[in-house]
């Protein structure tokens, strides 16, 4: 079979910026990880054995010249010392572990150095996905042309509506043709259309540096779902600003907020905070809500709220994105993170709602246990984690309280 993932940066920068930030401020963390499809499907016979072919391939890949260039060109906030680390990094296929069960269900578990498992999800991810479609021969269904032009019109639309977007959507893309086949189409309709609009790059460095775009993304939840692993949830997201600031010295200053939800990120997000950090992104909960206690927050810490940028990315599509941009264009600076709708929206196919969650963590090989962790946004069914370790989160951040 043919090697799914082709380049070592067909990845979201996010995973390189948050691994950066782990060797820099956890490099001893032990973590382990877990694969989730959330649709409970039932996978066809020896696609464990593919999958776990695909992960071995990963062993073959090397950073290029090229891609260290470009990457020091337009990341100039990474500092040098990682890309050496890159340049050395090898992929193992004994961090990982792959298997169905009875009824031919996937599982997937990683464990291992964090700065080094860190750096699969995405990867497996993609690899399920389109390695899906492949088995179950949807992907003859495909018609690239016809998506290309779709993908252009996608893009018109959010320009015309002065949409600030861009591309999240290597992790559940119908294939690696078909996120390029996308980023193709809204990078030439931002060079042919002048509208108030702009689509201003994509998560995947490697496309990025295909087509001459700014790699775009700064964290994921699993930082601070690690950190309240190891320290408790109640001050996770400060520790997280924390380090993410000693890393980076106010570069990447979008904070993902909602990993246990808006009143405990509130308590956190003290004044100096609110004005090292450029922005939020809301990715749980209704958007217009969450959007009001953003800036009801911004404002009682004497901030104007249209000078912070908010990305929204829950689940969005074009018609979402156009209606939250009417509502919160004049009250900050909103933009849009666009994920499965620009990589998996092929007529008749359904895109794969799987996902790889951090589940324990300990601070150091040395330590005999584990601690589990979970994830309780603003969405229950967004909630991870097992339901012991989410009861004890619950009580511990009084939820079930604010909830109520």
């Amino acid at each position: 079979m043919r090697q799914i993932i082709q380049h070592f940066t067909d990845d979201d920068l996010y995973k390189f910026t948050m691994c950066c930030a782990v060797i820099e401020c956890f490099p001893r963390t032990q973590v382990k990880y877990k694969f989730n499809d959330r649709d409970n499907t039932v996978y066809p016979p020896g696609f464990a054995g593919l999958v776990m072919e695909q992960i071995a391939m990963l062993e073959n890949l090397r950073i290029t010249d090229e891609e260290i260039a470009f990457m020091r060109r337009k990341c100039n906030y990474i500092p040098a010392w990682f890309m050496s680390f890159l340049r050395g990094f090898r992929y193992d296929r004994n961090w990982v572990k792959v298997w169905q069960d009875g009824e031919g269900h996937l599982h997937i578990e990683f464990e291992g150095c964090w700065s080094n498992t860190i750096l699969l999800e995405v990867k497996v991810l993609a690899i399920v996905s389109e390695l899906y479609y492949i088995e179950t021969g949807e992907n003859r269904q495909f018609d690239y042309t016809d998506y290309y032009s779709r993908s252009y019109d996608k893009a018109r639309r959010l320009i015309d509506a002065g949409c600030v977007f861009s591309d999240f959507g290597t992790r559940r893309r119908a294939s690696f043709e078909a996120q390029d086949t996308a980023v193709r189409a809204m990078s030439d309709c931002q060079k042919n259309l002048q509208g108030p609009g702009r689509f201003t790059g994509t998560s995947n460095v490697y496309l990025a540096m295909k087509y001459g775009l700014t790699p775009i993304g700064t964290m994921a939840h699993e930082f601070v779902c690690a950190i309240a692993g190891m320290y408790g949830p109640l001050m996770a997201n400060h520790i997280a600003m924390t380090k993410w600031s000693q890393t980076y010295r106010g570069a990447l200053g979008t904070f993902l907020y909602d990993t246990y939800g808006w009143q405990i990120f509130s308590l956190n997000f003290s004044t100096d905070y609110a004005n090292m950090f450029k922005g939020l992104r809301v990715d749980s909960g209704d958007n217009r809500e969450q959007l009001d206690l953003i800036i009801d927050k911004y404002r009682s810490l004497n901030i104007d709220p249209r000078t912070k940028q908010i990305v929204f990315s829950n689940g969005l599509n074009v018609d979402r994105a156009i209606e939250i941009q009417k509502y919160a264009a004049d009250k900050c600076l909103p933009s849009y993170g666009i994920g499965t709708h620009f990589t998996n929206d092929f007529a008749g196919v359904k895109p794969r709602n799987i996902v790889i969650k951090l589940t324990d963590v300990k601070i150091t090989e040395s330590w005999p246990f584990y601690s589990q962790t979970c994830k309780l946004n603003e969405d229950k069914g967004k909630y991870s984690g097992d339901k012991a370790t989410v009861a004890r989160f619950l009580e511990t951040l009084h939820l079930t309280a604010w909830q109520q």
